[in-house]
C-alpha cells in the first residue's frame, strides 16, 4: 500500500501535519535549570556553527566514555534466516546475526514482497513488554503498537533488534544480563551495548542491497525510546528520529538502573540535553505522556534549539508532542510518529 493511502486509513488526513501549540510556554516547567549548552570550557559563548562542531566534539566524547563505548565491528553482518512468513503483500524475517564478534543476535526483518528501487529504513526498537518482538513486527496481536509491521506496510524496510536483556536470558534477571556483558567488558555501562546493538542494527539495514543507506530513521517507545536518544545522538546515518516516553531527563525515568547508565550518572555532572544536543539539526520528536516523558521536558528541547538555531533556524526540527495519557503510544502519538517519519525520509 502507498505511504499516503496507508497514512489516509489510520485517519491522517495529510502526510505533513502541523504541530500548533506544542510548545508553549509553560511557566511551571520553565524553572528546571539546564547549562546553558553554547558556552565553551572557558565559559566564553559560543556563536558560531564552527565552534560549536568543536564543542560538539568534547560533549560526544565526554558521554562517550562515560559510556564505555565499544568499538564498532567491521564485518559486514551476515544474515541467516530463521523463519520467513508472508502477509498482507510483506515479507517478515526472523534473522540471526553476529553483533559483537562471535555474539550472535536476533532481530525481525520486514520489507514490501514488491520493491522497485531502494527504499527507506527504520530501526524500530521494542519496549520492555515486548522483548520477544513479536508485537512490534506484528507477529502477533495484541495492546502493544505494530509499528515496525504499520512502518513496512507504508514502504520502508525495517529491522526490530531484540535488546541484550534477554538475549539467552533464560531465569536471568536484568542485573545478571548485564554482567555477562560487563565481565567481557568491564569500563562499560548497559547503555554502551544498547548503543553497539543499536548501530548494529544500522549496520544490518544499510548492508541490504534493497535499503537507501543516505535514508535511515529510527524510533522507539519506553525501553526503545531510551536507546533511539542514544543512537541519534552518536550515529550520524540516522537522519530522524521519534522517542516516545523515554524520559529525556535523568532523573525522569530509571536511567540509572544498570542496565542504563548506572548509579554513579549521579555524579557525573551532566544532563542529557547535553546527548538531545548531538542529535541536531537532525530532525527529532519527542513524545510524552507525562510519565517519563511531557511537559516537564520542554526546559530540554528549549535548551537544545539554540544549538538547531546555528545550522540555519531548524528549530522545527526538534519538536515535543505531549499527552496526559500516560506511559503509553496513544493515537495521536502513532500518527505522528509516522508522519514524522515519513516527512523527513
Amino acid at each position: 500500500m502507498h505511504k499516503r493511502t496507508f497514512l489516509k486509513a489510520l485517519g491522517i488526513g495529510g502526510l505533513y501535519i502541523s504541530f500548533p501549540g506544542l510548545l508553549t510556554a509553560t511557566p511551571a516547567v520553565r524553572d528546571a535549570a539546564l547549562p546553558p549548552l553554547l558556552v565553551d570550557a572557558k565559559g566564553r559563548p559560543i556563536t558560531s556553527l564552527s565552534k560549536w562542531k568543536k564543542q560538539r566534539k568534547v560533549i560526544r566524547e565526554r558521554w562517550l566514555n562515560y559510556l564505555g563505548a565499544l568499538k564498532p565491528n567491521p564485518s559486514v553482518p551476515r544474515l541467516t534466516v530463521l523463519s520467513e512468513t508472508r502477509t498482507e503483500g510483506l515479507i517478515r524475517q526472523y534473522v540471526e546475526y553476529e553483533g559483537e564478534p562471535g555474539i550472535m543476535e536476533r532481530g525481525y526483518l520486514l520489507k514490501p514482497e514488491q520493491i522497485n528501487g531502494k527504499l527507506p529504513g527504520v530501526v524500530a526498537m521494542h519496549s520492555t513488554s515486548d522483548f520477544e518482538m513479536l508485537y512490534i513486527s506484528g507477529a502477533k496481536e495484541g495492546k502493544i503498537v505494530p509499528f515496525g509491521y504499520r512502518l513496512a506496510k507504508m514502504g520502508f524496510i525495517v529491522f526490530c533488534p531484540q535488546c541484550f536483556l534477554w538475549r539467552d536470558k533464560g531465569d536471568r534477571t536484568y542485573p545478571e544480563q548485564v554482567k555477562r556483558f560487563t565481565d567481557r567488558h568491564p569500563q562499560s555501562k548497559g547503555m554502551a551495548k544498547m548503543l553497539f546493538d543499536a548501530q548494529r542494527a544500522v549496520d544490518v539495514l544499510v548492508s541490504l542491497k534493497e535499503v537507501d543507506a543516505n535514508r535511515i530513521g529510527s524510533m522507539g517507545h519506553s525501553l526503545g525510546a531510551k536507546e533511539v536518544l542514544y543512537l541519534s545522538a552518536f550515529d550520524d546515518r540516522v537522519k530522524v528520529t521519534v522517542s516516545n516516553e523515554g524520559g529525556v531527563g535523568i532523573n525522569f525515568s530509571n536511567w540509572d538502573d544498570v542496565w542504563y547508565l548506572g548509579k554513579d550518572i549521579h555524579q557525573f555532572g551532566h544532563e542529557q540535553h547535553e546527548v538531545l544536543a548531538l542529535s541536531a539539526p537532525k530532525p527529532f520528536l519527542l513524545i510524552g505522556g507525562g510519565d517519563a516523558d511531557g511537559e516537564k521536558s520542554r526546559p530540554y528541547i528549549e535548551a537544545v534549539w539554540p544549538i538547531y538555531d546555528l545550522y540555519g533556524n531548524k528549530r522545527e526540527n526538534l519538536q515535543l508532542y505531549s499527552h496526559d495519557e500516560g506511559h503509553m503510544v496513544n493515537a495521536e502519538g502513532e500518527r505522528r510518529t509516522y508522519e514524522w517519519i515519513v516527512k523527513h525520509l
